[in-house]
């Protein structure tokens, strides 16, 4: 595969993609029909085959999202693209065939974000031997509100659809389907580590970066989301309810609910497996596709034949604190309340403030936060994939940003594991972060696609071997932040 114009023959019909400097990239290929009209609230369809040839070689649609609030649409490039036909992928190939393949699930807390980010452009690992494929799925409502009459989980449903898309095409593109790698990060590790558990074999080995196996929802708690949405719009918390109204009328109501859950998670008003995650609309735990929560199916085995590689940044929950001044306006009285509701044990507080005396009631905050929603689920997932005999990798992102307040914080290390620091989310890094820092996250990643080993022991219960990517120089360390973690023990 070389040259302007290659052409390649999918189950559905040819495309036609654009090389760059030994690089074809293939843009916006439907893996699914249009989620809209007679599909609204369905299963993915198989989008309709073409004749001739497709041009690929701009970004597809884009799931309907709100935009992120000031000060995140500033550090967040999160392009808004119209049109119904936004359940594509893209495919970034080197040429040559047999190469391992990459699939990139993106986050944005289940209701933004898609494959079209810029810093998720996948040219780099194609560069190094890796066929890169990033996609899109059903957000917000669409994707993941309990409506009765519809099946649950559509957009984990079109994640799978995806998936079944590489193993049924890749192979035109240069890519081996029998050497997946599944990665995301945030909701998208999140997503990653539910699949995971989900035993498809439809991939051999699974990145879950700032995002484990602990969020998944009770139907019901779901439904009191619907129920308060539904409320506000007028219609009946059905499916034949929410179909009635476009997309555009639902989302200002569901970032208002999504909101009000983030500020407060009060589990007596939206249930205690809403108030966890502080996230509205997650993963459903239906009895069906996804019966058990993520991180309990994997202990127990599922998942045990994919190697997995997981981690965390060491300051996550900073970014959703210091940008927006929020920290600032935090008591110790909050703390006690918001970590209540989200379900940290009674006493951790008191705790971690015993053992972090200098910190103000935000950074506080963050650091409690962080280990519940991020660091300690992760270590709980690797430990029980390790313990089911599972091949399992940990890495910690502490390289602190220089931007004031920001830290090692969520989403920093996107640019660093695409070595791509010029797509950045903007102002995350500030303005030299440090390449060679990029150079081995990246490297790391692309050695875990090809040969199944990051390059650093892997992890185990008891010894908790966990690579430390910083600048200038990483390290493996044993169970860092040990004390804070035991707490939760």
């Amino acid at each position: 595969m070389a040259g302007r114009g290659t052409v390649v023959q999918t189950a559905h019909g040819k495309v036609r993609g654009t090389t760059r400097d030994g690089v074809t990239a293939f843009l916006g290929i439907p893996y699914a029909a249009p989620p809209f009209g007679p599909n609204r609230f369905r299963p993915p369809r198989p989008p309709e085959p073409w004749d001739g040839v497709r041009d690929a070689d701009e970004y597809g649609p884009t799931a309907p999202k709100p935009g992120y609030p000031h000060p995140y649409s500033r550090l967040l490039h999160d392009p808004d693209i119209p049109g119904d036909d936004c359940l594509n992928l893209n495919v970034w190939t080197p040429g040559g065939q047999g190469l391992p393949v990459m699939v990139w699930i993106h986050g944005g807390a289940f209701r933004n974000g898609s494959g079209a980010i810029p810093v998720y452009d996948g040219r780099n690992f194609a560069r190094d031997g890796v066929v890169c494929v990033t996609i899109n799925y059903r957000l917000g409502v669409e994707g993941f509100a309990n409506l009765p009459g519809a099946p649950l989980n559509r957009g984990l449903r079109d994640q799978i659809a995806a998936l079944e898309w590489v193993r049924d095409n890749i192979a035109g593109f240069g890519g081996d389907p029998d050497r997946v790698t599944v990665f995301g990060e945030s909701a998208g590790g999140m997503s990653v580590t539910t699949l995971l558990s989900l035993d498809l074999g439809l991939f051999g080995r699974a990145i879950a970066q700032s995002g484990a196996g602990a969020i998944a929802q009770d139907p019901a708690d779901a439904m009191l989301v619907t129920e308060e949405m539904a409320a506000r719009l007028g219609v009946e918390p059905t499916a034949e309810g929410f179909a009635a109204l476009d997309p555009a009328v639902i989302i200002p109501v569901q970032s208002a609910v999504a909101a009000e859950v983030a500020a407060l998670p009060d589990p007596g008003r939206w249930g205690a497996t809403t108030a966890a995650g502080a996230m509205s609309l997650t993963p459903v735990l239906d009895g069906d596709l996804l019966p058990r929560r993520p991180e309990d199916a994997i202990a127990d085995g599922a998942g045990g034949d994919v190697d997995l590689l997981i981690g965390y940044t060491a300051e996550e929950f900073r970014f959703f604190l210091m940008p927006s001044g929020l920290a600032a306006e935090i008591t110790e009285e909050l703390v006690g309340l918001v970590t209540a509701g989200m379900g940290v044990p009674a006493g951790l507080p008191a705790a971690y403030r015993d053992r972090h005396p200098g910190l103000t009631p935000g950074e506080l905050m963050a650091t409690i936060l962080t280990d519940s929603m991020f660091r300690v689920p992760a270590n709980r997932a690797a430990a029980g994939h390790a313990a089911s005999g599972g091949r399992t990798w940990m890495y910690e992102f502490a390289w602190p940003s220089p931007t004031l307040g920001f830290g090692a914080c969520h989403a920093l290390e996107l640019g660093f594991v695409f070595d791509n620091l010029t797509g950045e989310p903007g102002g995350l890094a500030g303005p030299n972060p440090p390449q060679e820092l990029a150079d081995r996250m990246h490297r790391a990643w692309v050695d875990f696609a090809v040969r199944g080993d990051p390059g650093w022991p892997r992890f185990d219960p008891s010894a908790r071997a966990v690579k430390v990517f910083d600048a200038p120089d990483d390290e493996v360390v044993g169970d860092p932040h040990g004390d804070d973690r035991k707490l939760w023990d």
